[in-house]
Formats: C-alpha cells, sequence, structure tokens
C-alpha cells in the first residue's frame, strides 16, 4: 500500500519499518496506524517547511522532528489554568486526591504451587498449627517466619512494612484488609504463591489530600490535558487542508496518535 500526503509519497518499506511502534490486535490495524503515523508527520513536517520554520541546531532530535516541536510551540497555545479553575476540577473529583489506606501487615509463607494439592495440603495444615501460637505470643511470627517462610521477608521476621492496595495479589489482600490491628487471620490464606499465615498489626486510614497539596498536580494534568486537546485540532485541520490518498482518516482526529 502507497500513501500520499500532497506529493510526497509514503512507502510500504517506511510503513513496514514504523510498525514496530504500534502494537495492535491484527497485523491490519497494526499497519493502518503505522500509516497514520506517518501522515500525521508528514503533513506537519510540510507545514514546518510551508512556514518556513528553521531550526538552528537540532542536537540529537533529527532537523524535521525539531522543526515540527517548533511549529507546535508556535501554534499551539495552552491558558495557565489558574486557581479558580484547579478548585473547581478538585470539587468535582475530591476521590482522586485521597490517600490509600496503608495495612502493617507480617506473614509467612509455605510456598507451594497451586496444581499440588498434596503440597498445598501439607502447608495448609503446617499453617493452622503456628495460628493459635501466634496470636497468643506476639513474638512467635518472627521467630516462625525466619524458621520457616519462603518469602525474603522471613530475613526481617515477616514483615512486609507498610502495605497499599494493590501491591500484593487480591487474595492475600482479601483477608489482611478484613482484620483488626493485631488480628492474627484464624485460617491459612491460600494465594498463587503458596500458603500464608498472616497478621494486621496497624492500619492508617488515608486522609484527603487538602487542594494546596496537590493544586500543582491538577494544573499540570488540565493544562497538558489542554495542549493535547489543541493539537488534535489543529492536526485535524492541517489534514482537513492536504491532499491525502491510500489511507482512511475517517477516525484519526479522536486517534490517540494525534494526542
Amino acid at each position: 500500500m502507497t500513501v500520499r500526503v500532497n506529493d510526497v509519497e509514503i512507502g510500504e518499506p517506511a510503513i513496514a519499518a514504523e510498525l514496530q511502534y504500534h502494537p495492535a490486535g491484527s497485523a491490519e490495524a497494526a499497519w493502518e496506524q503505522a500509516a497514520l503515523a506517518l501522515v500525521v508527520r508528514e503533513v506537519l513536517r510540510q507545514e514546518a517547511r510551508r512556514s518556513e520554520i528553521a531550526v538552528a541546531d537540532a542536537g540529537e532530535t533529527p532537523a524535521d522532528d525539531a522543526a515540527i516541536e517548533a511549529l507546535l510551540a508556535r501554534e499551539i497555545a495552552v491558558p495557565t489554568a489558574d486557581e479558580e479553575t484547579c478548585r473547581r476540577y478538585y470539587e468535582a473529583n475530591r476521590r482522586r486526591f485521597r490517600m490509600q489506606d496503608r495495612y502493617l501487615a507480617d506473614h509467612i509463607l509455605l510456598a507451594a504451587p497451586p496444581d499440588d494439592r498434596e503440597a498445598r495440603e501439607a502447608a495448609k495444615i503446617r499453617a493452622a498449627a503456628w495460628i493459635p501460637q501466634i496470636a497468643a505470643e506476639k513474638s512467635a511470627m518472627a521467630e516462625l517466619a525466619g524458621r520457616f517462610s519462603d518469602c525474603p521477608s522471613k530475613a526481617g521476621g515477616g514483615s512486609l512494612g507498610w502495605v497499599e492496595r494493590g501491591q500484593t495479589v487480591p487474595e492475600f489482600e482479601t483477608f489482611l484488609f478484613s482484620l483488626e490491628p493485631g488480628e492474627v487471620c484464624g485460617l491459612p490464606v491460600e494465594s498463587r504463591y503458596g500458603v500464608h499465615v498472616i497478621r494486621l498489626n496497624e492500619k492508617q486510614t488515608g486522609v484527603e489530600l487538602p487542594l494546596d497539596a496537590v493544586k500543582n498536580e491538577i494544573a499540570g494534568y488540565l493544562e497538558e490535558a489542554a495542549r493535547r486537546r489543541a493539537i488534535r485540532q489543529y492536526i485535524a485541520l492541517l489534514l482537513g487542508r492536504a491532499r491525502i490518498d491510500g489511507i482512511d482518516l475517517g477516525a484519526l482526529p479522536n486517534s490517540p496518535l494525534v494526542q
């Protein structure tokens, strides 16, 4: 497939070389995305040349790419997100600006593959025997973990430190997050790694971050989002002016390629 942008041809070798940057569900989709990316670049390159944008020193950046960056810097105006704009976004998305709950946990892991039922049952029996001892004697967790755990945390007496949601596997978190501080889980917990004995030592409830703590983050997000929208609109304008053959650009204005 050959694609043309005005009088410039984008041949199959160029599209094939671009394919590596556009993984997709099918070869056809990857080819289309690669071709679209080259069309966008060529439209921008031609506009930079038409505008006589000169780049004195591109450094490690290819001259055409540096000229495109200069073109976008000249043509794309992004308003600064003022405090009131940041405040409105904060008020509408307060849940996004809350620290996660944290859990200070210890555990013992007895490694056993999921498909080895005999090893799993043996590990569950051993773990179940330790649970009453650990519940009765706080120091027993560190002693048993140091001797028997198959997790590197054994070096610290089984301590996992502070854990937040998503940092461990879901099957482990389900039981850990249901415990009260100081409580040992009353039954062995199976995960993809084996069988665990779990104790929750402390829980810190996440707090909502004040606007002042996240204002710069919000401003950066809003300004980048505005910049991406402006670039999409600008590219769509250039594509509308160009004569493009060999590819369907119907979905391009909403494509990630122009974001």
